[in-house]
């Protein structure tokens, strides 16, 4: 093996992405063998390193190499059960390079570890029986997704797990598969795959992906139909593709904006028994516009699930600039909820409160008491609307400025922010006590920005003066 292939199977063994990339723009064969025979891509797709095997594939090594099993890298990868393996290993335009009967090949190999239960496909296929036993964890397969992996412990007691390990993601991949070979899998069969897991899943959160990029009314009339189902999971997912084509349709066209508020609202008002799931439709349909909004948050202001009334106060605030006044009853339930026992619902009235406060006592004192409830959690989230609010009424201020003393950091950043913004003689020593942030994530926040170029200006102020 020539140095630069060693070295190269080094970087892999050790999952260093960056020298694997550097070594193949040096020059190192991206199809080296290690000591097995085997290219070096197949060692990547074994120790589950999606980041060294896509350094690979784009550095040239070949997916598709048949290897003496008959299988090849990305059918190793598939039947892995990684979806991130998968993504990395697929390569570019799969469906203009795979021949027809290879496709076939790599669906049928997910659709068949889908469908079986991991533990047993991995028993058979690696011919484990007895007292094997089958050790399951979970894992991050991305940044973002979990699996299970499965491990079959080998009855002879080695150590060596090669070939014994696999992940539960197969569901995904067939997912990924089909999109990437451009099959239209029925809404139906998508939804159940997703079912099956719960929202952080692969599994879900593939096939919520794939629905929302397609855009025709029949898949948006399919997955909305799902709002009858008789499985709240279904329902969830329902709801979660929906509101996932707000977000990512709103400068596209059939983004289906007015039929899914529509929807919602038609939801929200003929009755869900599932309070979990109501809560989720009130959610999305913040997030619409519609004119029932507010009859849709009274509705609903009074039900016996704080997860349902948290959601209550961002039906019944106006979103416009300025705000529009509330009415009558949107005030007496905003405030009837900033006295709610649940703090959750607490602080998302009180930060309607804020938007909504138009200097009238009664808001205030709600304002104030929230600035000093007794639940940590209620007092930041209000502290952060009220730093941010036009408001500039005294007897807030006042309650920003006792929040000084807090041990959270974010919540005296805000209470000296707030000061700030009003101009108040205690800024400075409000600034001073809110002591050095806790983690570099702070670098650049806007508030600390804010601190730094009020002091500057105030240092110049002082030095014109003398």
């Amino acid at each position: 093996m020539r140095s630069d292939g060693a070295e190269l199977v080094a970087a892999v063994r050790r999952g260093d992405a960056e020298a694997v990339t550097a070594l193949l723009e040096a020059g190192a064969a991206p199809d080296t063998p290690t000591e097995d025979g085997l290219p070096v891509l197949c060692l990547a797709v074994a120790a589950y390193d999606a980041a060294v095997a896509e350094a690979l594939v784009e550095g040239g090594a070949d997916p598709d190499r048949t290897l003496p099993d008959g299988t090849t890298p990305l059918v190793r990868a598939v039947a892995g059960g990684s979806p991130a393996m998968v993504t990395a290993v697929l390569g570019r335009e799969p469906r203009l390079r795979l021949p027809d009967a290879e496709r076939e090949r790599l669906l049928a190999l997910a659709r068949e570890w889908y469908e079986r239960c991991a533990r047993d496909e991995l028993r058979d296929r690696t011919d484990a029986s007895g007292p094997a036993d089958a050790r399951r964890s979970r894992v991050m397969d991305d940044e973002f997704a979990h699996v299970s992996q499965v491990t079959l412990d080998d009855p002879t007691g080695s150590t060596d797990s090669t070939g014994l390990t696999v992940r539960d993601g197969h569901g995904t991949i067939l997912t990924s598969l089909e999109w990437a070979f451009r099959i239209l899998t029925p809404v139906e069969e998508l939804v159940a795959r997703a079912a099956r897991r719960d929202s952080e899943h692969v599994d879900w959160t593939a096939a919520r992906c794939v629905l929302s990029e397609r855009s025709s009314m029949e898949t948006w009339s399919a997955v909305a139909a799902h709002r009858h189902s008789p499985d709240p999971a279904r329902r969830r997912f329902a709801l979660d593709v929906l509101f996932t084509k707000l977000l990512t349709g709103l400068s596209r066209r059939n983004s289906y904006e007015k039929e899914t508020a529509d929807l919602l609202v038609a939801w929200a008002t003929d009755g869900e028994d599932d309070a979990g799931v109501l809560a989720e439709v009130l959610r999305v349909l913040s997030e619409t516009e519609h004119p029932r909004l507010k009859a849709v948050g009274l509705r609903h202001a009074g039900h016996p699930d704080p997860r349902v009334r948290v959601h209550v106060p961002d039906l019944l605030r106006s979103w416009d600039t300025p705000p529009t006044p509330l009415d009558a009853d949107a005030r007496t339930v905003l405030s009837a909820l900033a006295e709610d026992e649940d703090g959750a619902v607490r602080a998302r009235a009180g930060r309607a409160l804020v938007v909504a406060h138009e200097g009238s006592l009664e808001f205030t004192d709600l304002i104030v008491g929230l600035l000093g409830d007794p639940e940590a959690d209620v007092r930041a989230s209000v502290a952060e609307g009220v730093a941010h609010s036009a408001d500039r009424t005294p007897a807030i201020a006042d309650a920003l400025a006792a929040l000084l003393h807090e041990d959270v950091f974010d919540t005296r950043l805000n209470a000296a922010f707030g000061l700030l913004r009003r101009d108040d003689p205690r800024t400075a020593d409000a600034i001073a006590r809110v002591g050095p942030p806790p983690h570099p994530a702070y670098e650049h926040d806007h508030r600390l920005s804010a601190f730094w170029w009020w002091e500057r200006d105030r240092r110049k102020g002082s030095g014109a003066a003398e």
